[in-house]
């Protein structure tokens, strides 16, 4: 089934085509946008100018077309508050299913709060803590609070940044007078909602909307110095909002355009959006911001699949994001399970096994385990090369609750997982910091190794030991089948691994216990200072996901 979401919003209309698989998840196959500024004549009670309502038309026909190219099956429109407001909203709605053939329907502030914190924690990790949601918009601004579950505490405010723009900005740049009549009137708007947030207590705070996340972008590009290649889930720092505020709030228009990171179409209203953002960020003691491209649009769609008694059940059997947007792009690509899931559980008893020699912590495992859950995936475009196509579909799988950095390290390894090693001349491998290079190289060499192990894609390792003999690593292959190819497979393709454990690996295969890797049964590891004999049967960490 082909869905169309489409927010008629106070500065633009926006439309994403979603496919909803069986599953019941979904994924963007289209979207599109434009900058009508509805509400520039429309809020408090005026009337939509005929100019607004003339380019949201010609905006909302081509949409309609667009989507009627991809054979969608339902057309859902929402309109916000320049339409909620405006003394000929009821009239125009009527006039866009006239000539659009969209039926568009009113919603409240207090239900578009709802759908746009549905879908940021879709698509933002909140795991089983408190997340404040803010979405900033032309009209209005929903603060919300609640977990991936339920929301505790959600509001409309009338203080979007179309609104405030027109009332306090009066000089380029902003006066300091204005600057401070601004923020006095946002505090007066927020304040008793804020402070109840903050009595609660929120373990995240997610920005979702195109003013946050240009106000994001700003703040990454000055402090990185490049703009960053990712918005989604990438972390901004209070202090770095607070840094952008102050110049905006010092800059002309012409400065404005000409600053880093800045979409243009929103040059003339960023200034408000950042006194904005700062003070809601301030009044809430939050120390971080972390970016969210999904908002109202995904939140009509996620809502539809539920009202209509389609749960998700994906979902529903793996809530954790992360590992239910690693599985459905896995599955959009058809990948080969069974070997998926032996060289996944292979490579985390390696790195269990391997702990005190690299050093790497369960976030890293993390990266790994997805990694190799991914590696193969490359095969649904072309065998030859694969490792490189599946980087390429990694990087732009749509995998939600990961920050770009992880992403970036979990394609880069599934890319080294056969044929070429990292080289600083690969640019993308390049570009990470050299703590992140160090991490690629490592899980690469365990993940080829992993890889190796299953050969013959037959599942004949069982279970593997790791004994440190001094001279030597000794890999212990449990098998319940023949294993020669995974022996010299391992044998071709062991060398970066040696170069992580820093002395030569022999590999033999016997019986016993070991590791069982049908059943993923926790490794043992290698620690420093073996025995002579180098076997150890210590407890590993217990901090294991």
């Amino acid at each position: 089934m082909r869905i169309a979401a489409i927010d008629i919003g106070t500065n633009s209309v926006h439309m994403i085509i979603v496919m909803v698989r069986p599953d019941l998840s979904f994924e963007v196959v289209d979207r599109e946008k434009a900058m009508v500024r509805l509400g520039a004549g429309g809020l408090d009670g005026r009337s939509l100018t005929a100019e607004a309502m003339a380019a949201t038309l010609q905006a909302l026909s081509k949409f309609r077309r667009l989507a009627e190219s991809h054979g969608v099956d339902e057309i859902l429109a929402a309109a916000t508050s320049a339409i909620r407001e405006a003394d000929n909203g009821g009239a125009f709605l009527s006039r866009i299913e006239r000539e659009t053939g969209i039926r568009a329907r009113v919603i409240s502030g207090a239900e578009e709060a709802r759908l746009i914190h549905l879908a940021a924690v879709y698509g933002v990790d909140v795991a089983s803590g408190l997340a404040v949601v803010i979405d900033v918009g032309g009209g209005s601004v929903e603060i919300t609070l609640g977990s991936a579950t339920a929301i505790h505490l959600a509001r409309s405010f009338k203080i979007g940044v179309i609104r405030l723009t027109q009332r306090f900005v009066k000089s380029d740049p902003v006066s300091a007078r204005d600057e401070r009549r601004l923020e006095r009137h946002i505090l007066g708007e927020i304040d008793r909602h804020c402070e109840q947030i903050a009595a609660v207590g929120f373990d995240r705070v997610i920005g979702t909307s195109g003013t946050i996340l240009s106000l994001g972008a700003m703040a990454a590009t000055t402090s990185r110095g490049t703009p960053p290649g990712e918005l989604r889930n990438l972390h901004v720092s209070a202090k770095q909002i607070r840094r952008v505020r102050k110049e905006m709030v010092a800059c002309d228009i012409e400065q404005r355009l000409a600053w880093p990171g800045l979409d243009p179409r929103r040059a003339d209203l960023v200034v408000a959006g950042a006194v904005l953002v700062d003070t809601i960020l301030r009044r809430l003691g939050a120390g971080e911001l972390t970016l969210c491209d999904l908002a109202l649009r995904e939140g009509l769609i996620l809502d539809y699949v539920r009202r209509n008694k389609r749960q998700i059940a994906q979902v529903d059997r793996i809530p954790d994001v992360r590992r239910r947007s690693t599985l459905e792009l896995a599955e959009r690509c058809n990948y080969f399970a069974e070997h998926a899931q032996q060289v996944t559980r292979l490579a985390l008893a390696l790195f269990d096994q391997t702990r005190a020699i690299h050093g790497l912590t369960d976030r890293e495992r993390e990266w790994l385990e997805y990694a190799a859950l991914m590696h193969d995936l490359g095969t649904h475009i072309s065998y030859s090369r694969h490792h490189r196509h599946s980087y390429y579909l990694i990087k732009n799988g749509d995998l939600r609750g990961f920050r770009p950095d992880e992403i970036e390290v979990m394609a880069l390894v599934a890319r080294y997982h056969r044929r070429g090693t990292p080289k600083r001349s690969h640019e993308e491998y390049a570009l990470l910091t050299a703590p992140l290079r160090r991490t690629v190289r490592m899980l690469a060499s365990i993940l080829r190794v992993a890889e190796s192990l299953d050969r013959s894609h037959s599942q004949a390792i069982s279970g593997l030991d790791l004994q440190d003999r001094g001279k030597d690593l000794l890999v212990v292959l449990h098998t319940s089948g023949d294993a020669e190819l995974e022996v010299w497979a391992t044998n071709r393709h062991k060398s970066p691994f040696e170069r992580l454990v820093g002395k030569p690996i022999e590999i033999e295969t016997g019986t016993g216990a070991g590791v069982d890797a049908a059943r993923g049964t926790r490794a043992q590891p290698v620690r420093k200072g073996a025995t002579p004999n180098g076997r150890w049967r210590n407890t590993p960490s217990s901090a294991r996901r």
